[in-house]
């Protein structure tokens, strides 16, 4: 009986696997070179606008981090046509929602509305591309709130730092070793013509894409965004896109971090390929094998059986160059974080040394295939995905085909990615210490 049941549930997770989506979309330039991306579902009437700019913090210039991010911000001012602090009321009186986000490689802003009001959507979009309040009394403004931001998530947050602390010590030379948030002195410095020049350089059809999902008349859409964007002119001067590659690491960089914490930590920096490259993909399904879930590698045997940490974890960043990969693992009340070292490097060089059962392996496609389903379940998560794989690798219909990226991975090729990629001799290990009372 056993064994039948066992046969059953290994059948279940393989057909699980075989799931394919099927997200159509039109997609087209503009003359000013913006790229287009149209999806239509009528199953709730809802649309959502968004606009990806191909700008991260790694476009940034020496002494002016937190441009990109800072932008997240100012690009809700106002324009020539919407009054300071306004912005926000014309979704919030449609009975919409809105945000931004900010990462190395891109700039994202979006609104869910009813779908009667795409035209709303367009044109606030429309606004913050071609005529943006970038003048002195916003910046000043939006100056103080990304540095109480910064207290407030990274400075005075346990472990806040942890991540741009690491990323400065795998990056010797790439512009990702450079704080996406940006530094105190940093912004303090930045001056009204460093802005203007920001948004100039990168503010542009040329270097954005439109991403509309939801309850839309495709023909419809077009009319009206040939309505807001097509007057907008095309960006002037090169925009860089090739970038210092960084070295191989030779050996360990270890340090030792001290921050207002409790419970001391260990983390490894490792360095990955780009995404969307065959190794990434291994390297994405070795992470979530070792972390993800209560039953993965890392809390199963660090935090459950040996009890040695209160949480552990392994994640990729998803970039556009060679990027990194972080493992952590918060210590329990009195364990040595040598201690932790040698349990994260255990729980490694199995996985390192031995092939993972064909049952784990058909659980972990099953929960990458979950994962991927996940992003793309609503037409917010449609909109970003397609303008992420539009912009990163030059295919938005990767939106229904990179499952089958996935499942060309082996358990031969997770064993030679983390011998490829999570080397011991070639890594950053940061010791995180609760400071010493004076």
């Amino acid at each position: 009986m056993q064994r039948l049941i066992t046969l059953f549930l290994l059948c279940s997770l393989a057909a699980g696997t075989s799931f394919s989506q099927n997200i159509q979309f039109v997609e087209y330039d503009m003359d000013n070179g913006l790229k287009v991306l149209l999806h239509e579902d009528h199953s709730t009437p809802i649309v959502a606008v968004s606009v990806m700019y191909h700008v991260g913090s790694k476009n940034e210039k020496p002494n002016r981090s937190g441009f990109a991010h800072f932008f997240e911000h100012l690009l809700f001012e106002g324009s020539a046509n919407i009054k300071r602090g306004e912005f926000d009321d014309y979704i919030n009186n449609a009975g919409g929602t809105n945000n931004a986000n900010t990462w190395y490689d891109r700039t994202y802003y979006y609104e869910v509305l009813p779908s009667n009001q795409l035209a709303l959507g367009l044109w606030l979009e429309s606004e913050r591309m071609l005529q943006a309040k970038v003048e002195q009394i916003g910046i000043e403004t939006q100056r103080q709130v990304v540095k109480e931001e910064r207290r407030q998530r990274i400075d005075n947050q346990p472990y806040g730092a942890l991540l741009e602390e690491t990323m400065k010590r795998v990056f010797a030379v790439h512009p990702y070793k450079s704080s996406v948030i940006g530094s105190m002195d940093d912004l303090d410095a930045a001056q009204e013509e460093d802005y203007k020049q920001f948004y100039k350089d990168f503010y542009r059809p040329d270097n954005a894409i439109l991403s509309i999902a939801g309850d839309i008349n495709i023909e419809q859409a077009k009319e009206l965004i040939n309505v807001y964007f097509k007057d907008i002119p095309r960006g002037t001067g090169v925009i860089q896109r090739t970038f210092p590659q960084e070295p191989p690491m030779k050996g360990v960089n270890r340090d030792t971090v001290y921050d207002n914490v409790q419970l001391p930590a260990v983390i490894f920096g490792y360095h990955i390929p780009a995404q969307g490259t065959p190794d990434f993909y291994a390297v994405q399904m070795l992470s979530t094998l070792l972390s993800q879930g209560e039953s993965s590698r890392m809390n199963k045997v660090i935090v459950d059986e040996q009890q040695k940490a209160v949480a552990a974890g392994s994640f990729p960043l998803q970039l556009e160059d060679p990027g990194a990969n972080l493992a952590y693992a918060i210590a329990n009340m009195g364990v040595n974080p040598s201690e932790l070292e040698k349990s994260m490097d255990e729980v490694i060089e199995d996985v390192q040394k031995n092939l993972i059962s064909e049952k784990e392996f058909q659980k972990l496609l099953n929960q990458i295939e979950n994962d991927f389903v996940s992003a793309n379940d609503n037409v917010a998560g449609i909109a970003e995905s397609l303008a992420n794989y539009e912009m990163y690798f030059g295919d938005a219909n990767l939106i229904n085909t990179e499952l089958a990226r996935y499942r060309k991975v082996t358990r031969e090729d997770l064993r030679t990615a983390a011998n490829k990629y999570f080397n011991k001799n070639a890594r950053v290990i940061l010791y995180w210490m609760p400071k010493v009372a004076p």
